[in-house]
């Protein structure tokens, strides 16, 4: 548990991603082919690696990182909770962006990232992504040679787990049931890829992920027993 005085310590983040490319055609036989040996145990018999193709935002390998947003309580503001996001067609702009947060200020070892399913999903994703785009990766999320108390990640799913390591919760059905409002008003996760090479409607994508982290961040202070009753202070919206 972290003590209602170092929430200001916490960085409760979301990302979206989407595949790589708007389609299956469009990438390279050989590309077509690792995408279609990593899914083959995945796909059901009759489901092709192309009609599967939707589903490759789920993978650092064949997925891109196209928003990162952000909120943490500034200890100056009260109960105001600071909310920014980086979102941007070319992911090593957007990535950058968001180390240089974490570089000005959550740089030390007692800051901590949160997310739900952040470990199994955001943080590791991040953390690919930022090498792929050759971008030197932040302590807070090189998990290299450190020891498990030495990493500061929290997240919403496995708090909620209280140690059942099979038990998977969505963020939707967590909001629910701890009485805050769901963050899934206009989209799905399913829906991005859609919205985002189709309708090329960036922002409603912005708007989800942030919904989201604010969503993080009440999930959050519900499970340690604190008042949920913040508000927001946009911070600025840095991308495209």
């Amino acid at each position: 548990m972290v003590h209602k005085g170092f929430l200001h310590r916490i960085l409760f983040l979301d990302i979206e991603t989407v595949p790589i490319s708007p389609c299956f055609d469009d990438l390279s036989m050989t590309t077509q082919g690792l995408f279609e040996r990593k899914t083959q145990y995945l796909r059901r018999d009759g489901v092709s690696a192309a009609d599967y193709y939707t589903n490759a935002g789920i993978w650092a390998e064949f997925g891109r990182i196209i928003c990162i947003s952000t909120a943490y309580f500034n200890k100056d503001q009260g109960k105001g909770i600071m909310l920014k996001s980086f979102f941007n067609d070319d992911e090593r702009s957007l990535l950058l962006e968001f180390r240089s947060l974490l570089d000005s200020e959550f740089n030390t070892n007692t800051h901590l990232l949160c997310a739900h399913n952040g470990k199994e999903f955001d943080f590791p994703f991040l953390a690919r992504r930022m090498i792929v785009n050759r971008i030197k990766l932040p302590d807070i999320l090189n998990l290299s040679g450190k020891k498990p108390w030495q990493i500061r990640h929290l997240d919403t799913m496995e708090l909620w787990k209280f140690g059942d390591y099979k038990h998977f919760t969505s963020l939707d059905l967590l909001t629910r049931i701890l009485q805050i409002p769901s963050p899934k008003i206009d989209l799905k996760g399913e829906d991005i890829a859609r919205v985002y090479y189709k309708e090329n409607d960036l922002n409603r994508i912005v708007s989800y992920c942030e919904r989201d982290t604010i969503a993080v961040a009440q999930v959050y202070l519900r499970l340690q027993g604190m008042s949920t009753d913040f508000y927001i202070v946009r911070n600025g919206r840095e991308g495209s």
